[in-house]
C-alpha cells in the first residue's frame, strides 16, 4: 500500500470517528439533562467504569490499552466540560 492510499484510509477513519464523536456528544447532552448536580456530571466512578471497559476492549483488538485510556480520558474530560457548561447555563 502506498503512502497516499494509507493517508486516504486514515482520512476515511477520521471521518467515521468524528461522526461517532458527534453521536456520543448528543447522548452526553441528553444524559447531562437528567443529572441533578455537578457531582453527577463529574461522576468519577462512572469515568473509571468507562476507562476500564475501553482498556479491556482495546486489549481485545490489539490496541495498547494505555493509548486507549489516554484518548478516552481526554474525550471524557472534554465532554464533562461541555456538560458542565450546559448544566451551569440552565
Amino acid at each position: 500500500m502506498e503512502l497516499k492510499e494509507i493517508r486516504h484510509e486514515i482520512d476515511k477513519i477520521d471521518t467515521e470517528i468524528i461522526g461517532l464523536l458527534s453521536k456520543r456528544a448528543e447522548l452526553v447532552i441528553k444524559a447531562g439533562n437528567l443529572k441533578k448536580d455537578e457531582q453527577g456530571v463529574r461522576d468519577p466512578k462512572r469515568v473509571e467504569q468507562v476507562i476500564n471497559k475501553v482498556k479491556s476492549k482495546a486489549a481485545e483488538v490489539g490496541l495498547d490499552p494505555d493509548i486507549a485510556e489516554k484518548i478516552y480520558r481526554t474525550i471524557i474530560s472534554c465532554f464533562i466540560d461541555r456538560e458542565l457548561k450546559e448544566f451551569k447555563s440552565e
